[in-house]
């Protein structure tokens, strides 16, 4: 991970150097000096360019001088307008364009304290990058960078941020590299393996086994797992930070197919290697249960994920099978690709019968109708309670994460009934299919206030945007950290 460092606004003597600049204000002291030092380079740039520091805009000069290498001028609009989400992503534009470079400076201006740390939160994440199996140097030539120091007139308020917000850093990086290792690699004992290593912040661990769960009746889990060769997993984190160690938790819910064919019903061989990612919503649970045991947060919480392989064989789950999950519950399995919700039946039912949650708050890249919904700029929201939908869009907004909440009731419901089972795993029909996959789940959380996240067209990126790298974004780890933050802790926005 990027390590961040903040120092006093003066200017470096050479090397890479990022400029955040506002729209429309006097250039900053740091800008005047490296103009001067590049004898008004800067400033012929930005004219060539057209560069006004208009919010998303850049403008990079190469070899200014003998003692600079580059110079990216990163445009961050208004600063007055200037929050949050929009100080990450010109962090992580920032980083993108420093990559080359093991070592550079960002001078941030005159942003306050909390949103320099916000700054830099998004250098780490935009400098993100997944070289595990890269066997030639090159290949990660545009990713070198190590360290970043960052120049404010906020040095200690910086600082003073900055621990909480590097432990959900933490976090996001955690679930970009469980979601972007191949299927062949993170099984589901690994993912679970891999979830044990945490108990060293402080998380208790938990892991059930094929026995525990066949004990427990996870026959819905369990039948999806039963055409792989790979054994399937439960796994449970716990983090009790509150004062009152023996007050409610929030519970956080990921489903964690770690590769889904589609089994019997299987899926077009174009793009099924995406299907490696179907895991995002354990991940992203993962990911954020490191960060809240990493910033210490003041809050019990519990994260459950399901870690199955749902794959075809001689024993694989078949269309027409029924199956009776943890709740008691029976499913008509109709097609064995809507397998994600009959692995969050049984955790969901779990997570509420054992932990008696304040809230649960399931994550899923759970319908391809999602993205046809919503694209790929929002992710589904449903839920059983409004108070709870709107401090998740509120934090999602705050996060850069965007959630759109969707409607549900009993018409959708009905579509479910099945002639030989309490219900049936799809509704027969295209029309609906989020709305229908989350009436499926609601039918396993009773009276306690739910939200479903489908992440399925914000779970990965096919492209570099917003100052985030291609690949796995990480999505729910920052919304749910503010979430937790904002409503649960409550500590005051930054």
């Amino acid at each position: 991970m990027l390590q961040i460092k903040f120092s006093s606004a003066s200017l470096p003597a050479g090397g890479a150097l990022a400029i955040l600049v506002p729209e429309g204000e006097k250039r900053s002291a740091i800008f005047q000096q490296a103009d001067k030092a590049t004898n008004g380079a800067l400033t012929r740039a930005a004219k060539a360019d057209d560069f006004t520091g208009k919010e998303g805009s850049a403008c990079v000069v190469l070899a200014p001088s003998d003692a600079f290498e580059r110079v990216v001028l990163i445009g961050i609009g208004k600063l007055e307008a200037v929050d949050a989400w929009a100080a990450e992503k010109a962090g992580g534009a920032a980083a993108s364009r420093l990559g080359r470079d093991e070592q550079a400076t960002l001078a941030v201006g005159d942003l306050s304290g909390a949103l320099v740390a916000h700054a830099a939160l998004g250098a780490v994440l935009g400098a993100y990058h997944f070289g595990l199996y890269h066997g030639a140097p090159e290949a990660s030539k545009n990713h070198r960078l190590a360290e970043l120091s960052v120049l404010t007139d906020h040095v200690d308020a910086a600082e003073e941020a900055w621990p909480s917000l590097s432990a959900v850093a933490r976090g996001v990086v955690l679930t970009r590299d469980l979601v972007t290792e191949p299927a062949n690699v993170l099984n589901p004992v690994e993912f679970a393996e891999r979830a044990s290593t945490l108990k060293s912040l402080g998380l208790e661990v938990e892991v059930l086994d094929r026995a525990a769960m066949e004990k427990l009746g996870f026959g819905a889990l369990l039948g999806v797992a039963q055409g792989s060769a790979n054994e399937p997993r439960t796994v449970i984190l716990r983090w009790n930070g509150a004062a009152n160690k023996d007050e409610a938790p929030l519970a956080f819910i990921g489903k964690g197919v770690t590769f889904d064919s589609g089994g019997i019903s299987i899926k077009p061989a174009a793009g099924m290697e995406d299907m490696k990612w179907d895991m995002a919503g354990a991940a992203t649970v993962t990911g954020l249960l490191t960060a809240l045991a990493g910033r210490k947060a003041k809050v019990n919480a519990v994260g459950v994920v399901g870690l199955v392989e749902n794959m075809v064989s001689g024993t694989a789950q078949r269309p027409g099978d029924v199956v009776r999950s943890a709740s008691g519950q029976t499913i008509e399995v109709l097609n064995t690709d809507a397998e994600g919700r009959l692995v969050l039946a049984d955790i969901l039912w779990y997570a509420r019968e054992r932990f008696a949650p304040q809230i649960m708050v399931d994550l899923a890249t759970l319908t391809g109708a999602i993205i046809i919904s919503l694209g790929h700029e929002y992710a589904g929201l449903f839920s059983n309670n409004d108070q709870l939908a709107a401090g998740l869009a509120d934090a999602g907004a705050f996060a850069g994460e965007k959630l759109w909440r969707m409607p549900m009731g009993k018409e959708y419901d009905a579509l479910l009934k099945s002639d030989i089972a309490d219900m049936k795993n799809i509704s027969g029909g295209r029309a609906g299919g989020s709305i229908t996959a989350a009436q499926f789940l609601k039918r396993f959380v009773g009276e306690t206030p739910w939200a479903h996240l489908d992440i399925a067209g914000v779970a990965w990126a096919s492209k570099a945007q917003n100052g985030q790298p291609k690949g796995a974004t990480g999505f729910g780890v920052r919304l749910l950290d503010r979430f937790v933050r904002d409503g649960y802790e409550y500590e005051p926005k930054d």
